[in-house]
C-alpha cells in the first residue's frame, strides 16, 4: 500500500494555499480536549491567538475542565461523549452563547464542523468514528490516535486519499518520520527506525516485573502521558502498535519497520536511505514540538519546548529491544503481518488488559499473556467496513474480559 498521498502529498496548489499562516486564523476542533495530547493543542493555541481560533471541543467525562477550556478559548461547541451529563454540561455554560451537545453521535458532528484543522485526541477505538468523519469531509487531520490506523487503517488512508485532506501524524516518532521522509523519492527508502524510550522497566529483570504497580507503570522517565499509553510504554506495546501505524503511514513493506531503544528519548525516529545516509528529527520530549508541527504545517510556529543542549546531554545510547522482557513487540509485529482483522484484535485485547491490570485486577506480566491467548482463540477474520471493524473489536472485548477470569 502506498500513504504517501495521505500525508502531506497535496495538490501544488493547494499547498500554495496553505502558506502564509496569517493570512487569515485557522479553524481548530480537539477532540478530546481534556486529555494530554489536547492540552498542549491548546496551550499552543493560546500563544497563537492572531494564528488560530477554536471551533468545537469535546471531552469524555471532564464537564468542569471542558467548560472552563470551551470558556477560555471561546469555543463554537461543546461536546461531552458520555449523555448522561449533557445537563451538568448545560448548566456549566450557562450564560454564554457556547452551543452543548452530548452523545457519540454529537462527537461526530463536532468532526464534521467548518474546522479547517482537526485534532484527533481520544485514545482508543472511540476515537475511530469521528476521526473518520474529519477525514471525509476533507479536513486536514492531526492524528494522535494509532487505534485508527491500528484497527482501520486502509479504510482510513483510502478516504485520506479520496477526499485530499493531509493526515499529519502527532506520534513523536511518526511525526519525526514524517519530517525526515522523502516522499518523492520513496522507492530510496530502506527503513525506517522507531526510537522507544524503554519505560520505566528497561533494565528491570522480567521476573521482578511481576509485582510492579500500576504507578510504577505509569511513572514515565521522559513524557508526560495518559495512564492507558504510559501502561504502554511500560509493556513496549505502544512501540508495536506504532510500527503497524507506521506500516500505513509510510510506504514500506514490514520487514523496513525496525525499533530501536533510545532512553534519552532525544531522537525521535530516524530515516535510513540506500546510500548509507541516515536521517533524524531530534528534540526535547515534549509533545508540543509535533503538535506544532501539524498545527502549522507547512509552515511552522514557536512552541515553548526546550531547546536540545546535547553539549550538557552529553551522550545519546542505544540498544536493541529485549523480546523476552517486551514480548508485546513480538505480537505485534505478527499481526502487522497477518494483516486484516488481526491488529484489531490485538489493540481491542491489550485495552482491555490495561484497564485491568489498572484496576489492580492482574498483574503486570499477564497484559502480554492474555493479548496472546486472544490472538491465538478469537478468529479476527478479514473486516472491511467499519461496521464489521468495530463488530470485530465488541466481540474481542468480551472474550477478552472471561479471559481475565
Amino acid at each position: 500500500m502506498s500513504a504517501s498521498a495521505g500525508i502531506a502529498a497535496l495538490p501544488k496548489k493547494r499547498r500554495m494555499a496553505t502558506q502564509g499562516l496569517a493570512a487569515a486564523r485557522k479553524r481548530v476542533t480537539v477532540l478530546g480536549a481534556t486529555g494530554s495530547i489536547g492540552l498542549n493543542t491548546l496551550d499552543l493555541i493560546g500563544r497563537h491567538p492572531d494564528l488560530f481560533s477554536v471551533d468545537a471541543l469535546t471531552a469524555h467525562r471532564n464537564v468542569a475542565e471542558l467548560a472552563s477550556l470551551a470558556r477560555q478559548h471561546r469555543a463554537r461547541l461543546a461536546v461531552i461523549a458520555d449523555p448522561d451529563l449533557y445537563a451538568d454540561l448545560k448548566v456549566a455554560l450557562s450564560g454564554t452563547d457556547i452551543e452543548v451537545a452530548a452523545g457519540p453521535e454529537a462527537l461526530v458532528a463536532a468532526a464534521c464542523g467548518p474546522a479547517e484543522f482537526v485534532m484527533a485526541g481520544i485514545v482508543g477505538a472511540a476515537g475511530l468514528a469521528p476521526t473518520l468523519a474529519a477525514v471525509r469531509r476533507g479536513a486536514d487531520v492531526g492524528l494522535a490516535n494509532k487505534e485508527c490506523l491500528v484497527c482501520a487503517g486502509d479504510i482510513v488512508m483510502r478516504d485520506v486519499r479520496r477526499f485530499g485532506g493531509a493526515l499529519l501524524p502527532v506520534d513523536s516518532e511518526h511525526n519525526a518520520i514524517f519530517q525526515v521522509f522523502d516522499r518523492d523519492r520513496a522507492a530510496t527508502v530502506e527503513r525506517i527506525i522507531l526510537t522507544a524510550s524503554g519505560g520505566p522497566f528497561l533494565n528491570m529483570p522480567r521476573e521482578a516485573m511481576a509485582d510492579v504497580t500500576p504507578d510504577q507503570a505509569v511513572a514515565h522517565p521522559n513524557w508526560s502521558m495518559g495512564a492507558k499509553i504510559s501502561v504502554d510504554s511500560a509493556t513496549m506495546m505502544n512501540k508495536g502498535l506504532e510500527m503497524i501505524e507506521a506500516w500505513h503511514l509510510f510506504p514500506v513493506q514490514h520487514h523496513q519497520i525496525d525499533v530501536l531503544v533510545h532512553p534519552q528519548s532525544v531522537i525521535h525516529s530516524m530515516v535510513e536511505y540506500v546510500d548509507g545516509s541516515t536521517l533524524a528529527q531530534l528534540g526535547s520530549p515534549d509533545m508540543r514540538t509535533p503538535i506544532a508541527s501539524c498545527l502549522a504545517w507547512p509552515e511552522r510556529i514557536a512552541a515553548p519546548s526546550q531547546k536540545l543542549d546535547l553539549a550538557a546531554m552529553g551522550q545519546l545510547t542505544f540498544e536493541a529491544p529485549d523480546p523476552v522482557r517486551f514480548p508485546a513487540l513480538r505480537l505485534a509485529r505478527a499481526a502487522m503481518e497477518a494483516g486484516k482483522g488481526t491488529p484489531t484484535v490485538l489493540n481491542a485485547a491489550n485495552e482491555v488488559t490495561v484497564a485491568a491490570f489498572l484496576a489492580g485486577r492482574i498483574g503486570f506480566l499477564r497484559i502480554a499473556g492474555i493479548v496472546e491467548t486472544a490472538l491465538d482463540r478469537i478468529d479476527a477474520g478479514a473486516p472491511d467496513t467499519i461496521d464489521a471493524i468495530m463488530a470485530l473489536d465488541a466481540e474481542t472485548r468480551v472474550r477478552t474480559t472471561e479471559l481475565l477470569g
